[in-house]
């Protein structure tokens, strides 16, 4: 019985310790007209437009004759909208649409400002990783030339290893 009872003791320790370990990060994810410094985003309020844009399906969700309405697109009467001078709050909560009056409120003061780092201009490599990023290219160049001199180094440390048994 005592066994039983350290086993199980154990097993919810185990638990709790992966609990803590699970960390979300969807740098990538993100487009380059986001602000710096998140590694992690489920929404950005648009107070400009009061508009919600879903980052991990790069969906749009605004209001439109009484019913939320989402789509990958925005409306027509936003096509002036620029994401680059606009600023963006973020927000992780599911489905925050359905607390607007709370985010409309708490955010309306940030309607019209321009003063955020966005993820186009930060020289910051983990935003490397976006493809729309200036520096995207450069730095696919880079991880290949790593990977490749890594190889290198593999195929090297192989060869001295090989004690000349593979001789040609």
């Amino acid at each position: 019985m005592r066994y039983f009872f350290v086993l199980i003791i154990t097993l919810f320790l185990a638990n709790i310790s992966n609990a803590q370990i699970d960390v979300n990060f969807n740098v990538g994810s993100q487009p380059v007209w986001g602000p710096t410094g998140y590694d992690y985003v489920e929404y950005y309020y648009l107070p400009d437009i009061e508009t919600y844009y879903y980052v991990p399906q790069h969906r749009y969700y605004y209001y439109n004759n009484g019913n939320w309405i989402h789509s990958t697109n925005l409306p027509s009467r936003y096509s002036k909208f620029d994401y680059y001078n606009s600023y963006k709050v973020v927000i992780n909560e599911r489905e925050p649409w359905q607390n607007h009056k709370n985010y409309k409120k708490k955010y309306s003061s940030y309607k019209g400002r321009h003063d955020q780092s966005l993820i186009r201009d930060s020289r910051d490599s983990k935003y490397y990783v976006i493809e729309k990023h200036p520096e995207h290219y450069n730095w696919i160049k880079e991880q290949d030339k790593k990977k490749s001199n890594q190889n290198n180094k593999n195929n090297d440390k192989q060869d001295k290893h090989d004690n000349g048994k593979n001789k040609k």
